[in-house]
């Protein structure tokens, strides 16, 4: 293929008729990469712009509107002026096709006009979730376009591929750029729990006078409390969340706000620290607390406060408590501190950095296959190969031979080898289950 025009930034143009999977593939390729600048709405609806980098080449993504051929012209006026503005700028483009369905004369007419452009195209033939299916694309090379790669969008299989063609040529990121690719991405902390539980004297440890305060921004005492600091080279925000009490006890609509705004401090947050007081244990709320945390797939480190206070010798003790109160966090790291005396700071910054890198791992097919073949599901199931779908949190899809929910037991098993395989401390992992065909229980 002939390299992109110079631009500042090389575009890819991502076209198809509807309901093929454009904006899966949108959001997957967005989703891909750790250095997206963000996705944003275009010009109208039917245009949506992003930016991602593959293999340190930046670009610029654009998904247009679903492209079909009208009584008397071949593209409906509003779609097709949207598209050609795209396709102008476009340094590839992805010509997205289902691969489940024969070529219709939609796809032949799209093929039409993007052979007039004189532009490099590549068929992504999409779907194809399954070895056998791959076979099904070689129909796919009578559009008349050289480069025909299957994909399943939904799934992330083949995007690796399709990037590897859709940015051949495209430049590296001049070294400014580069070294901001290198440099550590920020990570968004939560420190979450009950009132009084010492989460704002945790903060100010953490941002203690060693540590340079980035941007401090401070609300009311009932609003959350934001800190960003640079520890070993990487920037952390901090997230000082009002107490969380349950629905039942909080009787103020300010307090009612503040309990909403601390679970949407969860939500967008990398890692969770789930503070507990130690002079109390582990209670029924800091288990409630806990499990929106859970609920929201974030990276958990549970920190047991006021250590100080406890006398020598309790500490296993108090590590069976926690583990009782928490049995659905059972993957996340205890951390054992006195706040007040910023004891173990250090030891917290790197267990965030361990949570932050589980949360972002991902693990090659190649070695999720082999792993795959040291399961041992018994007589009754089938395995035939694993994908990692997403990661924040890290989620798996198992192909077997059937369509059914993985028991309690045997999803805990999976769970359990994978982290033995590849680790994963301190953030959940989470599967799915795609087969061959339903079970009769959900036939």
């Amino acid at each position: 293929m002939p390299p992109p025009r110079e631009d500042e930034q090389p575009v890819v143009v991502i076209v198809g008729r509807p309901n093929v999977g454009k904006s899966t593939l949108f959001n997957a390729i967005l989703g891909e990469r750790r250095s997206i600048t963000g996705d944003e709405p275009g010009i109208t609806r039917d245009r949506i712009h992003g930016h991602a980098v593959h293999r340190r080449r930046p670009f610029e993504l654009i998904d247009t509107g679903g492209i079909v051929p009208a009584d008397q012209q071949l593209i409906p006026a509003q779609i097709l002026k949207q598209a050609r503005v795209a396709l102008e700028r476009a340094a590839r483009i992805i010509f997205l096709i289902d691969g489940r369905t024969e070529i219709t004369g939609s796809d032949r007419d799209l093929a039409i006009l993007l052979r007039k452009l004189g532009k490099p195209v590549i068929v992504a033939v999409n779907k194809i979730d399954v070895p056998k299916r791959e076979v099904l694309t070689a129909e796919f090379h009578s559009l008349g376009f050289d480069s025909v790669i299957p994909v399943s969008a939904e799934h992330r299989l083949g995007l690796h591929e399709l990037l590897d063609a859709a940015t051949e040529g495209f430049p590296a990121a001049v070294e400014e750029d580069e070294d901001a690719e290198k440099a550590k991405p920020p990570v968004r902390v939560s420190i979450i729990g009950r009132p009084n539980v010492g989460k704002s004297t945790l903060l100010n440890a953490m941002v203690g006078r060693e540590r340079a305060i980035v941007s401090p921004v401070a609300g009311t005492t009932r609003d959350s409390v934001d800190e960003t600091v640079s520890f070993n080279g990487r920037e952390y925000t901090f997230v000082d969340t009002a107490g969380i009490r349950r629905k039942g006890k909080t009787h103020e609509m300010a307090e009612k706000l503040s309990v909403v705004m601390a679970r949407k401090h969860i939500r967008i947050c990398h890692v969770a620290l789930l503070v507990i007081d130690a002079t109390e244990g582990p209670v029924g709320s800091d288990a409630t607390i806990g499990g929106y945390a859970h609920e929201e797939g974030r990276a958990v480190i549970i920190v047991v406060n006021k250590w100080d206070l406890i006398p020598a010798g309790k500490r296993k003790e108090m590590e069976h408590a926690v583990r009782d109160q928490f049995k659905f966090l059972e993957w996340a790291p205890i951390m054992f501190t006195s706040a007040q005396q910023a004891r173990g700071v250090e030891r917290i910054f790197k267990l965030i950095e361990s949570g932050w890198e589980s949360f972002n791992k991902r693990v090659p097919t190649g070695e999720l296959n082999r792993f795959a073949e040291s399961l041992d599901f018994g007589i009754h199931r089938r395995i035939f190969y694993i994908t990692q779908a997403s990661i924040r949190p890290p989620s798996f899809v198992l192909f077997m031979d059937r369509y059914e929910p993985l028991h309690f037991s045997t999803e805990r098993y999976v769970q359990n080898q994978l982290r033995k395989s590849f680790g994963f401390e301190g953030t959940p992992i989470e599967l799915k289950v795609k087969g061959r065909r339903a079970s009769k229980k959900h036939a």
